[in-house]
């Protein structure tokens, strides 16, 4: 039985890098988000509290918790939108 290749993420598009930082700055100032998004053909607009970046087969993920304390996993480029907010 031959081995089994992990593909490349189909159609991802990384994020601009000055946005990247942006995230990264969140994360490590504990700031909360206000974030647009899309999965599923849903736009979803939320708080949460980004946790962490990973790469994993060719694609970006932020990792966060939701309003309710679920953490998910969620792909850069179906961000639409995110603003970083002060407190929170």
């Amino acid at each position: 039985m031959a081995g089994r290749r992990m593909s490349p993420v189909p159609d991802y598009s990384p994020m601009d890098c000055a946005q990247y930082s942006r995230l990264e700055l969140a994360i490590l100032k504990k700031r909360a988000l206000h974030l647009r998004w899309t999965g599923r053909g849903i736009t979803h607009i939320e708080v949460v509290r980004p946790v962490d970046l990973r790469t994993r087969r060719h694609a970006e993920y932020l990792i966060l918790c939701d309003a309710l304390k679920r953490r998910r996993i969620l792909r850069l480029d179906r961000i639409l939108r995110f603003e970083v907010l002060e407190r929170g």
